[in-house]
């Protein structure tokens, strides 16, 4: 089938692998604009551009997809179907309108719960045990669409937003060839019980140590790779990358209770978090062991933006 696609991260260029192994045949490919990345702010293709530049088909990276060029591009493709996964661009009721069968996205949940840009994070942090992929037919309101097809998939209790991710990842590229290969009978999605998947902020990424350690721990796992968990010990920041509840922990919140191989347990707003895997800023991930080979840690010191 002759195709246009738009995806930007690795999780939409995995979707366009599959769709060129399936033997569809990608007339254009739009992703978004080079990004400054990095520390020299350089500007970074996408996973996708880096993809469409290897198989030599052609690209387009519009600011905004309303342009009229932009849009006589798409049409000169004669696409029976564009395809979305992960763009970054809300489409233009003109392109909607413009394939024969429609626009397909390939979305990261089982909609209509976390509907938006970051559902894989949103899912970790509410501890929802079970996720999926939705092949959705797009319409003008915000991943309203009917679905086409959709597959779950369970949330182990080490999952993090990375492994997830990949998960989903590979999973969205079968879902997509199998709706394009039979489309299947579009089916409403029931918007009473919709939730929204905000972008993620910096600010979220800073622990409260008064919170529970259960929704601390699902934390950790929700903002790794990106943007880390974040803390501070005697004004230094730290990012926590790996811990686990450790029940019947009682001390003021933010509290270091131990600080051993065994990993630095942290007192919550109830139970307390067993770091074993953290990084100083501006250093390495390290395991604990390694990590308070070079730090030291007192026993009663605390952890919090403002130590006490």
């Amino acid at each position: 089938m002759k195709l246009v696609f738009a995806g930007t991260p690795e999780f939409a260029a995995v979707s366009l692998e599959g769709l060129l192994q399936a033997g569809h045949e990608v007339a254009l490919v739009l992703t978004r604009p080079d990004r400054p990345a990095g520390r020299g702010l350089v500007p970074q293709s996408s996973a996708v551009k880096q993809l469409a530049l290897d198989r030599g088909l052609p690209l387009l990276q519009p600011a905004a997809l309303a342009d009229p060029a932009t849009l006589s591009a798409i049409a000169a493709a004669r696409p029976a179907a564009v395809v979305v996964a992960a763009y970054g661009l809300i489409l233009p009721p003109a392109l909607l309108a413009l394939p024969p069968r429609g626009c397909l996205n390939v979305h990261a949940s089982l909609l209509p719960r976390w509907r938006g840009a970051a559902p894989i994070q949103r899912a970790l942090l509410a501890g929802d045990s079970t996720t999926g992929i939705t092949i959705m037919q797009m319409d003008r309101g915000l991943d309203t669409g009917p679905i086409l097809l959709q597959e779950v998939i369970a949330i182990s209790p080490d999952d993090t937003a990375g492994t997830l991710h990949d998960r989903l990842a590979q999973l969205g590229a079968r879902l997509l060839v199998r709706a394009l290969a039979t489309p299947p009978a579009p089916r409403a999605q029931d918007g009473s019980v919709a939730t929204y998947a905000a972008r993620i902020s910096k600010g979220e990424a800073e622990i409260d140590w008064r919170k529970p350690a259960v929704e601390i721990e699902r934390q950790v796992r929700a903002f790794d790779p990106v943007p880390g968990a974040q803390t501070r010990h005697e004004g230094v920041a730290l990012k926590v990358w790996r811990a686990r509840v450790d029940r019947g922990v009682s001390a003021a919140p933010g509290t270091i209770c131990a600080a051993d191989p065994d990993g630095i347990v942290v007192a919550c707003g109830s139970d307390g978090l067993r770091i074993t895997e953290l990084q100083r800023a501006g250093g390495k991930r390290l395991a604990v062991r390694a990590f308070l080979s070079g730090s030291r840690l007192a026993r009663g010191a605390r952890f919090g933006p403002r130590d006490a």
